[in-house]
Parts: C-alpha cells; sequence; structure tokens
C-alpha cells in the first residue's frame, strides 16, 4: 500500500503524461500506439485516484461524493499540500 506523498506523485506523473498525449493526439489523432498509451494512463490515473480518494478523501472540491458532510474542507487546501509532497 503506498503513502499519501507517492498517490499523488503518481497521480501527477499520469496528469502529466495524459496532457502531453492529448497533445500529440491532437495532432495524431488516429495514431493507435498513441491511443493505446494515453488509455494505459489514464486507467492509471483513474486506479490511483480512486485510491488516495479512499484512504485519503478528496483532492479537489469537484470530487464531492454527494454525501451529508462538505468533506473538502477537512483537508487540506491545495496550497497547503506543497509541504507535504
Amino acid at each position: 500500500m503506498e503513502d499519501k506523498n507517492t498517490l499523488i506523485r503518481r497521480i501527477q506523473i499520469c496528469d502529466f503524461v495524459l496532457f502531453e498525449t492529448q497533445l500529440f493526439l491532437d495532432t495524431h489523432p488516429t495514431d493507435k500506439d498513441a491511443l493505446a498509451y494515453y488509455s494505459k494512463f489514464l486507467d492509471l490515473r483513474s486506479k490511483a485516484m480512486d485510491e488516495y480518494l479512499k484512504r485519503f478523501g478528496p483532492i479537489s472540491a469537484g470530487q464531492y461524493d454527494g454525501g451529508p458532510v462538505w468533506r473538502w474542507v477537512e483537508n487540506p487546501w491545495p496550497w497547503e499540500r506543497a509541504s507535504e509532497v
């Protein structure tokens, strides 16, 4: 089981790869290797994000789970996380 910082880093890496691959796909939309690469990292990000949410709560307010409590305020604010990573 990975710690909080490792999961955050994994999500950040996946976000970077997904963004860069998206830029490539914008000009090469039929490249099957690039599409497979994008799908792989989309899946890795989803798994890392799911684990993070289960263990540590939301990373952004947009991850509200519909529950009776606004859990977003229970976690450090985004600018407070910089010292954690």
